[in-house]
């Protein structure tokens, strides 16, 4: 084509790179395999490779800031371990040195978060294990172990507390953890409404500021109320009270996970065959976080194909040596590794 100068050739080879790859991440959520049966799983040591994402550009540029967001570095993950993959929930310890995550397979994954030079390098002392019911029975059904959503409401990765969210069989349970296996569950609780199947409980989290502390906050993934906002709930001692999420752009909600400060950021995604997939950060102050809000925020940052994204489904905080707050993000590869990939990304909030 005549007449386009180098910016605008740049420009349809981006658009061109963004539709060959959104169709192959979309052919690879089509095309997966299939979740694996987990049910018979026993705890065991895997071995990770990773491959260092030293760009958050498919172009390979070297740019740090994105929206409010500085990007530290990335990890693209792979085991043979046939459980490997799906995660779907993620947390992180308070140092930044290990992760937990849950996988809609129903088990949980756990490894040391290896770092040089300040960023992600690798994952070390890495274990599998599988959910379980109550009692230390086995989830036999895959609608029950469809876990999307993973938040540490008590103690460490060593003896603590874990809340886990799961779809379907939509309930959300208080999980033990010891010596990073997690236990059986102590308890239950559901939403007070049926959620759409495969769009229902797909974002926990724990309230961190006054008068709301250490509430349970939960979003479905796509259910929407008579305003067409993102219907959620808040339990406190007389049940589940509504709060609402406004629906921007056909977003929707994948997890989400509170600040030391009380703020609540949500992580978002919206596929389209025409565009491939696109995820977002949005910020909610704690102040407006209140039974009966509708929640707006700040989007701190939005991206698509054109950076080192895909099925983007978790995320957590921390604070680092130096106070700074650290997001990190898991994505979902839909047990088709052939076609997508388990990221982990890490970011500093810049404000």
């Amino acid at each position: 084509m005549t007449g386009l100068n180098r910016t605008g050739r740049r420009g349809l080879l981006d658009l061109a790179v963004l539709g060959i790859t959104g169709v192959l991440v979309a052919l690879g959520a089509a095309a997966a395999t299939g979740k694996p049966n987990t049910s018979e799983e026993g705890v065991r040591e895997v071995r990770v490779a990773a491959t260092v994402m030293h760009s958050f550009l498919r172009s390979g540029e070297d740019r740090r800031d994105f929206g409010a967001l500085r990007f530290i570095g990335g990890l693209a993950l792979s085991s043979n371990d046939r459980a490997f993959g799906g995660y779907s929930g993620l947390e992180i310890s308070a140092d930044g040195t290990s992760l937990l995550a849950v996988s809609d397979a129903g088990t949980w994954f756990a490894g040391d978060l290896v770092s040089a030079g300040g960023r992600p390098a690798g994952i070390a002392k890495a274990r599998i294990g599988p959910l379980i019911a109550m009692g230390g029975r086995t989830l036999g059904r895959a609608r029950d172990r469809d876990a999307e959503a993973l938040r540490l409401v008590a103690g460490d990765f060593e003896k603590g507390t874990a809340l886990i969210g799961f779809e379907r069989n939509d309930r959300i349970g208080f999980f033990s953890i010891d010596n990073r296996v997690l236990g059986a569950p102590v308890r239950y609780f559901r939403p007070p409404v049926d959620l759409p199947d495969n769009k229902g409980l797909e974002a926990v989290a724990v309230l961190r500021a006054k008068p709301l502390a250490g509430r349970v906050i939960a979003f479905a993934e796509r259910s929407v109320d008579g305003q067409g906002h993102h219907r959620g709930w808040i339990w406190g001692k007389a049940g589940p009270e509504a709060i609402a999420l406004a629906d921007k752009g056909g977003f929707d909600i994948t997890d989400m996970a509170a600040a030391p400060d009380g703020d609540l950021y949500v992580l978002e995604r919206r596929f389209r065959w025409s565009e491939g997939v696109r995820m977002r950060v949005r910020r909610i102050g704690a102040s407006d976080i209140r039974p009966g809000a509708v929640l707006t925020g700040k989007m701190l940052f939005e991206g698509d194909m054109r950076y080192q994204i895909d099925n983007m489904e978790g995320i957590a905080l921390y604070r680092d040596a130096r106070g700074r707050l650290i997001l990190t993000l898991i994505s979902d590869d839909n047990f088709n590794s052939f076609l997508q990939r388990t990221l982990v990304m890490q970011f500093r909030v810049l404000d």
